[in-house]
C-alpha cells in the first residue's frame, strides 16, 4: 500500500527536485564532459602516449555512456532514480580516478568504461527522468533550470580541474573532488531524489491534488510499443535532429578556443568561450520560461539551430581575424547553444504519448551521444585536411562551414517531424 506524506505550504517540492537535478547536472557535466578534455592533456604529457590513443579512451567514455543512457529506463526501474544516481555517482568518481591512475593502454580503456558508464546516468535523460515526474504544465521552465547546472559545470570544473591537478596532481585531484562529487549525490539520492509525487500526495506543478490540469496535446498520441517506435517518422527525425545539432555544437566547441586565439589571444579567448557559455544559460532559460504550452516546439528548436548556423557562416566569414565578426559568431553560437539538450525531451513531452515518453528521452540522448563521440576527431580531420587555410588565415574556415552544413541538416531533421496541417 502507498503510504503519502503530509503535504506542506509554501514552496512546491518539485522545485527543489529541480535545485538537486541542477547540482547532479552539475557534477555529472563537470566530472564526465569538461573533465575528459583536460585528461587527454594530463594523461597523454605524463604518460606520455599519443593524443589518438588518449582520444580513443575519451571516443569510448561517450559511447559506454551513450549505450547507458540508452538502458536508463530499465536502470531506473531496477534500482529506483536515487539507487540509480548512487551507482552513476561511484562509477564516475571510481572511474576518474581510474583515469589518474592508469599505467597502460587497458587500464585507461577500462577506467573510460566505467566512467563512461556513470556519466551517461548524471547527464541529460536522468535531468528528465528525475524532474518530468513533478512537472507538465511547467516542464520547460523546471527542465531548463535544472539543465543549466550543466552550463555551470563547464564555468567551475574547466578552471577547477586545471588548478587542483596542477596543485595536488591528478590522483589526489580526483580523489577529492570524486569524493564531494559521491558525499553530494549521495545525499541528494537519499533525502531529495527518493521521493515521488504519489508518495508525498502532490500533485505535477503544485497544483491541488485532484484539480484538473489543461489537457495535453500528447494524451492523445497513440502508443507505440516495441519496435513501432524505430518506425515512427516524429522519433526518427527528433532522434536525428538532437544528434546532427549536437555532432556540430561538440565538434565545434572542442575547436573553437583554439581557432579564436590567435586573433584574441588566450585569456580574450577564454572570456568568449565564458560569454558563449553565459548565453547558452541565458537562452535555455527564456526559452523555458516564455514558450507557451501549445507551442510549435519543433518550429522554435528549428530557429534554435538556425542562430548556432550563422554563427558558424559569421566564424568562417571572420576569417581567423576579424574581431567583431568572430566576436558575433560566438554570440549567435551562444544563444542557441543550451537549447540543443532541453528542447528535444520538451518536444518529447508533446510529440509522443506520456507512457512513451519515458523510452524516447533516453534513447534519443543515446543516439546523440553515440554521434558525438566522434565529432571532435572527425573536425580535427577536417582541419588536417585544410592545413592551407589555416596557415594563411590562422583560422579553419572549412571547419565552420562542415558546422554550418551539418546544422542545416538539424534544421531539416526538426521541421520534416511537424504534422501536417490540412
Amino acid at each position: 500500500m502507498t503510504t503519502t506524506a503530509p503535504v506542506s505550504a509554501g514552496l512546491f517540492y518539485g522545485w527543489r527536485v529541480v535545485a538537486g537535478a541542477f547540482v547532479l547536472a552539475t557534477f555529472g557535466w563537470g566530472m564526465g564532459f569538461y573533465g575528459p578534455p583536460v585528461f587527454l592533456s594530463v594523461v597523454s604529457t605524463e604518460r606520455d602516449w599519443s593524443l589518438g590513443l588518449v582520444s580513443s579512451a575519451i571516443t569510448v567514455h561517450y559511447l559506454a555512456g551513450a549505450l547507458i543512457a540508452g538502458n536508463l529506463p530499465a536502470l531506473n526501474r531496477r534500482l529506483g532514480v536515487a539507487g540509480a544516481t548512487k551507482a552513476a555517482a561511484l562509477a564516475l568518481g571510481v572511474g576518474v580516478f581510474a583515469w589518474s591512475i592508469a599505467s597502460s593502454p587497458w587500464q585507461l580503456f577500462a577506467a573510460a568504461l566505467l566512467s563512461g558508464a556513470g556519466w551517461s546516468a548524471m547527464s541529460a535523460a536522468a535531468v528528465n527522468a528525475i524532474v518530468s515526474p513533478w512537472f507538465v504544465r511547467t516542464r520547460p521552465a523546471a527542465l531548463a533550470m535544472a539543465y543549466n547546472g550543466a552550463s555551470i559545470g563547464g564555468v567551475i570544473f574547466s578552471p577547477l580541474w586545471v588548478a587542483a591537478i596542477a596543485a595536488l596532481g591528478f590522483p589526489v585531484a580526483a580523489a577529492a573532488i570524486g569524493l564531494v562529487m559521491l558525499a553530494t549525490m549521495w545525499t541528494l539520492a537519499t533525502f531529495v531524489f527518493s521521493r515521488t509525487p504519489q508518495q508525498m500526495g502532490l500533485a505535477p506543478d503544485g497544483d491541488a491534488p485532484g484539480s484538473t490540469a489543461p489537457p495535453s496535446p500528447a494524451t492523445s498520441r497513440p502508443r507505440l510499443p516495441g519496435s513501432l517506435l524505430w518506425r515512427d517518422w516524429r522519433f526518427l527525425t527528433l532522434a536525428a535532429a538532437m544528434a546532427f545539432g549536437l555532432f556540430a555544437q561538440i565538434g565545434l566547441t572542442s575547436h573553437l578556443f583554439s581557432l579564436l586565439t590567435p586573433a584574441l589571444g588566450a585569456q580574450h579567448a577564454g572570456l568568449a568561450m565564458g560569454l558563449a557559455t553565459a548565453l547558452a544559460i541565458g537562452g535555455r532559460t527564456v526559452t523555458g520560461w516564455v514558450m507557451p504550452l501549445r507551442a510549435d516546439r519543433r518550429l522554435i528548436a528549428g530557429v534554435s539551430y538556425a542562430l548556432q548556423l550563422a554563427g558558424s557562416l559569421v566564424l568562417a566569414a571572420a576569417l581567423g581575424s576579424s574581431v567583431p565578426l568572430l566576436l558575433l559568431g560566438v554570440v549567435l553560437f551562444g544563444l542557441g547553444f543550451g537549447n540543443a539538450t532541453s528542447l528535444p525531451p520538451l518536444i518529447a513531452q508533446v510529440d509522443f504519448a506520456p507512457e512513451d515518453t519515458a523510452r524516447v528521452v533516453p534513447l534519443i540522448v543515446a543516439i546523440s551521444q553515440a554521434s558525438y563521440a566522434f565529432a571532435p576527431a572527425a573536425f580535427g580531420l577536417i582541419r588536417e585536411l585544410a592545413p592551407h587555410a589555416e596557415a594563411a588565415y590562422g583560422a579553419a574556415p572549412a571547419l565552420f562551414l562542415a558546422a554550418a552544413f551539418v546544422q542545416g541538416l538539424a534544421i531539416a531533421a526538426m521541421l520534416a517531424g511537424r504534422p501536417t496541417r490540412a
